[in-house]
């Protein structure tokens, strides 16, 4: 291994340093974007059923946008919960656009090592080659089988690169449908919590309505 990577000469050093940081970010990706973690299970659920038995003061709303992504997608409803339902969706879909770019965080730096891995491979196999040449200017063609063996060593880069970018563009596409399907979910949550409290808003004018009603007739006996 270790004469594999002197073969390739210096290009394999940020090639290496690639391959780690892409190691480091995938791991780091795997253990942030559980599902438990960014949509716990009945959250959902729950919060519904805060809001249609009316247990939402401030301090159980903030509580709830501390514990998860979905909580905090959802307290965001619940502090607009009083105002058209135009501007409840506009609040989710605005808090909605910051979470996931958190949840893409260090996404973009996958990708560009999966773009600029082979690339970079490329790069030292050229290098590697141009050596290989401006020798046989100097000494002549010389051993045949020494020659191959030079334009085996120069591609060691880019079969390094191309080692490095496929892992990387793979975790990449899956990390982003992940998301994709993370957010999918979250929106169905928060269109069912909207949902709810509209039935809220609607129980609640009725009600207000009925005890006018009541009142109107006894105002007018007295």
């Amino acid at each position: 291994m270790l004469e594999l990577v002197k073969a390739g000469g210096w290009p394999m050093i940020p090639l290496l340093l690639l391959g780690v940081l892409a190691l480091a970010i995938v791991l780091e990706r795997f253990w942030s974007l559980r599902r438990k973690e960014l949509l716990p299970p009945g959250l959902g659920e729950e919060v519904r059923r805060w809001a249609a038995s009316g247990q939402l003061d401030p301090a159980h709303i903030e509580s709830l946008r501390r514990t998860s992504p979905l909580g905090a997608l959802l307290a965001a409803a619940l502090d607009v919960r009083h105002r058209p339902r135009e501007v409840i969706r506009e609040r989710i879909e605005d808090t909605g656009r910051h979470l996931v770019h958190r949840m893409e965080k260090f996404l973009n730096t996958l990708g560009t090592i999966a773009a600029a891995g082979p690339l970079l491979g490329l790069l030292g196999t050229v290098v590697g080659m141009i050596q290989m040449f401006l020798g046989i200017l100097d000494g002549g063609l010389g051993d045949v089988n020494q020659l191959a063996g030079g334009i085996g060593k120069a591609l060691v880069c880019t079969a390094t690169g191309m080692l490095v970018a496929i892992p990387a563009l793979i975790f990449h596409r899956y990390f982003r449908g992940r998301i994709a399907g993370y957010v999918i979910e979250m929106e169905q949550q928060a269109t069912a919590l909207v949902d709810t409290l509209d039935r809220v808003a609607i129980t609640t004018r009725a009600k207000a309505a009925g005890l006018a009603g009541h009142a109107a007739p006894d105002a007018a006996r007295a």
